[in-house]
């Protein structure tokens, strides 16, 4: 009850100090979530930073969600912490795939990091970072593999080959069909009988 009040309050007073950036506060899952414009999340970050009566100067993490039948279809989310306070908040930015959103590296030197992650992974573009490159895939990779849309197959196959000596990157050969192919369809199911089902008693009829 303590709690709630307290996120209550906080949610409030996040509110009233920066309306032009704060486009929806709520509680949810015991923690404050705001969303933010794509603009003002700089100054809502600083400010949740050097307040007083938030302090949250700990940037946990940043990454994002992929919704492809939304508009706009991503949300940028940044995690924050107050040890001083013992509170966590989460920031959400909607933001379309061609749109940037400004780079926060000027309040979080740590941000560095989780936006280029989050650019390997989804494709999201950060205005203004220092070093937006590859982290986590190789320099030559395609495409972002954290999309919805990503097969999950990939696109190229990397081995090493035993002529050349030397590991080589090859497309993937498979049909498209079959990258699509769900083989556990919640709407229809598998048309055959699964491994281990076998023993199961058939239902009454």
């Amino acid at each position: 009850m303590e709690k709630e009040r307290a996120l209550s309050e906080l949610s409030d007073y996040v509110r009233a100090g920066c309306p032009g950036e704060t486009v929806s506060v709520e509680i949810a899952l015991g923690e404050l979530a705001v969303t933010s414009t794509a603009r003002g999340i700089v100054k809502l970050l600083r400010f949740l930073r050097d307040d007083a009566a938030c302090q949250f100067k700990l940037l946990l993490d940043i990454t994002a969600v992929d919704w492809p039948g939304r508009n706009p279809r991503f949300d940028v989310v940044y995690h924050l912490l107050s040890v001083v306070h013992n509170q966590r908040i989460r920031v959400k930015v909607p933001v379309e795939p061609d749109t940037a959103v400004p780079s926060v590296t000027s309040v979080f030197s740590a941000a560095g990091w989780y936006e280029r992650e989050t650019w390997d992974m989804y494709g999201i573009m950060f205005s203004g970072h220092p070093d937006l490159r590859r982290l986590l895939t190789d320099y030559g990779f395609e495409g972002h593999p954290l999309r919805k849309d990503f097969p999950l197959t990939g696109y190229v196959e990397v081995r090493y080959d035993d002529a050349d000596k030397r590991v080589v990157y090859q497309p993937v050969k498979l049909t498209q069909e079959f990258r699509r192919f769900d083989f556990m369809s919640p709407w229809e199911g598998a048309a055959y009988v699964l491994p281990g089902d076998e023993k199961a008693k058939a239902p009454p009829k």
